[in-house]
C-alpha cells in the first residue's frame, strides 16, 4: 500500500483518519505543529513536528516517504476567533495552504483531499443543502476554506492536480473503543459541552435561542460520526486515484437533530439530568443546517455507518468518561 501524508493528523478528525488508514493497510506520515492537536493522539510512528509552509521540511517528507497522496486537515477552525482575527485565518488557512500545495506540486504529488466545511454555504436558502448551492460564507473561517477550494481548482487547471474538498457538517462522536476522541481547548461543540456538563466539568449547558421555526424552537444540525468522516476521506482519495473527477462533496447524513433532542438523549445515555440554561440567540446561527448527501453516496459509494445520534453520543461519552 502507498504512503499517505496527513497534515493535522494530531487533531480530532485527522487522528481518527490516520487510525482508519492504518487499519486499512496504508502507511501514514503525519505533519502537525501541535498548536491544537495532541501528540499522544497520533497512531503512526512517522510523525513530524512542523509547519505546512516549511518548504524544505515538506519536500523532505514527500521525497523520503515517496508520498503521492495527501489528506490536508491542518487549519484553524474557530468561527468566533476568525471574526476577531480574520488575518490570522487567511494567513494560516489560505496562505500556508497555498505554499504547501506549491511544494507538493514541485515534488510531483497529484492527489489532494482537502478538509473543507459547510461554513462555505453561510445561511442557505435551500434545506437540505446541495453542493450546487452558491457559497456565501458569513465568517472568515468559512471564507478561508472557500478560498482554498478555489486555489485547488486553479492548481488543477495549471498543474493537473486532482483534488476533492469535503464540506462536512457537525463532526461528533469518538473511536468505538474509546482510545481517541474530541479534545479541543477551548471546546465550542455542543455534544462534548453537554457531556462535560454531565461529568461536572461545567455548571450548565446553554441553549442559544428557543424561538426558531423548528419543532421544539431550537436549532437543528446534521451530525456526522468522526469515523464516518474518516471513511469518507479515504473513499474519496481512492476514488481520485481511480478517475474520480475533482470537486466538492457534502459529508453528512441528510437528517438533523435539534439542540433539545441532543440534550435529552445525552441525559438518557449518561443516566442523569443535565442542567440547562436558555439564552438569547447567537448572531449568524441558522435555524436548520442539514446536508444533501446524494452526490458522495452515488459517485463514491460512501454511506454513514455510525452516525445515528445514539452511537455518536455513546461513543463520545465512553471517551470523555475514560479521559
Amino acid at each position: 500500500m502507498e504512503t499517505v501524508l496527513v497534515t493535522g493528523g494530531a487533531g480530532y478528525i485527522g487522528s481518527h483518519t490516520v487510525k482508519v488508514l492504518l487499519e486499512k493497510g496504508y502507511k501514514v506520515v503525519v505533519l502537525d505543529d501541535l498548536s491544537t492537536g495532541h501528540r499522544n493522539a497520533v497512531c503512526t510512528e512517522h510523525f513530524y513536528l512542523g509547519d505546512i509552509a516549511d518548504q524544505e521540511l515538506v519536500s523532505k517528507i514527500v521525497n523520503d516517504h515517496q508520498i503521492t497522496s495527501v489528506i490536508h486537515f491542518a487549519a484553524k477552525s474557530l468561527v468566533g476567533e476568525s471574526m476577531k482575527s480574520p488575518d490570522l485565518y487567511f494567513i494560516n488557512n489560505v496562505g500556508k495552504s497555498v505554499q504547501f500545495f506549491s511544494t507538493l506540486v514541485s515534488c510531483g504529488v497529484k492527489h489532494i483531499v482537502f478538509s473543507s466545511t459547510a461554513a462555505v454555504y453561510g445561511i442557505p436558502e435551500t434545506i437540505p443543502i446541495p453542493e450546487g448551492t452558491l457559497p456565501n460564507p458569513i465568517n472568515p473561517y468559512g471564507e478561508s476554506k472557500l478560498m482554498v477550494e478555489k486555489t485547488l481548482r486553479w492548481m488543477e487547471e495549471a498543474y493537473d492536480v486532482k483534488w476533492c474538498a469535503l464540506r462536512y457538517f457537525n463532526a461528533a462522536g469518538a473511536d468505538l473503543n474509546g482510545d481517541l476522541g474530541e479534545d479541543h481547548f477551548p471546546e465550542t461543540h455542543l455534544i462534548p459541552l453537554v457531556l462535560k456538563t454531565a461529568l461536572g466539568q461545567r455548571d450548565e449547558i446553554q441553549i442559544y435561542g428557543t424561538d426558531y421555526e423548528t419543532p421544539d424552537g431550537t436549532c437543528i444540525r446534521d451530525y456526522i460520526h468522526v469515523l464516518d468522516l474518516a471513511e469518507a476521506h479515504i473513499r474519496v482519495l481512492e476514488g481520485l486515484k481511480n478517475g474520480l473527477k475533482s470537486g466538492a462533496y457534502n459529508v453528512g447524513t441528510g437528517h438533523g437533530y435539534s439542540v433539545r433532542e441532543v440534550i435529552q438523549l445525552a441525559q438518557k445515555i449518561v443516566g442523569k439530568e443535565i442542567k440547562v440554561r436558555e439564552a438569547a440567540r447567537r448572531e449568524g446561527d441558522p435555524a436548520v443546517l442539514v446536508a444533501k448527501v446524494d452526490k458522495i453516496q452515488e459517485q463514491v459509494g460512501w454511506k454513514p455507518r455510525y452516525s445515528d445520534l445514539e452511537t455518536i453520543i455513546s461513543t463520545a461519552w465512553k471517551w470523555h468518561s475514560k479521559l
